[in-house]
């Protein structure tokens, strides 16, 4: 049988040691920030409205969005509330049975005609109601995904263009576009005409 010498630690230090393999290693990074995901960011609108712009830190623009999500929704209930209104006075209108009598005030003054009109404009609207829900919730869902994509986008205050003469391989005299963009100026990109 084999026995395991364990060492026992003297009187008075520490047992738990510390592993500084993890500080040395190279592709360790102690205060690294993870990168911003747009992924993560549309994933988030998706699963709660607003969420991804919260990701984003841009703040302000999620009331605008609980508003237009919220307006749609508003619409949709009202719309379709006025639609089974008109729908069920035109069902007891002309299901034939004398019996039946609609009791609304809206509707009671109104011809059987003129209730199916207003029944297919208002189911219309409640259809133009989910388009624009729709259309906001994809809104915010592509709005989170543009601005995180578009969260490390550096614009510098250094941006000029200089058309001047320039000699295309020293043989032909033509226009050169030399357009310069951030704080690099050591090597100029240019645009030649006549090549």
């Amino acid at each position: 049988m084999d026995t395991v010498i364990r060492p026992v630690p003297a009187p008075g230090t520490d047992t738990v040691k510390t592993n500084k393999s993890i500080f040395t290693d190279s592709a360790y990074i102690p205060n690294s920030k993870l990168p911003h995901s747009p992924r993560k960011a549309a994933l988030y609108s998706a699963v709660f409205p607003g969420l991804g712009q919260a990701y984003n830190r841009e703040y302000w623009k999620m009331p605008l969005v609980y508003a237009a999500i919220g307006t749609c929704t508003y619409f949709f209930i009202d719309n379709m509330k006025t639609y089974k209104l008109f729908r069920d006075a035109y069902r007891l209108r002309v299901d034939g049975n004398p019996d039946t009598n609609d009791k609304d005030p809206i509707t009671v003054r109104l011809d059987p005609e003129s209730i199916k009109v207003y029944r297919d404009q208002f189911r219309q609207y409640v259809d133009y109601s989910v388009l624009f829900f729709i259309l906001a919730y994809g809104l915010n869902i592509v709005d989170a995904t543009v601005f995180a994509h578009l969260r490390n986008f550096d614009m510098s205050d250094d941006l000029s263009m200089r058309i001047s003469p320039t000699l295309i391989n020293n043989r032909t005299l033509g226009i050169g576009v030399n357009i310069s963009i951030g704080g690099k100026k050591a090597k100029r990109t240019g645009y030649f005409a006549g090549r």
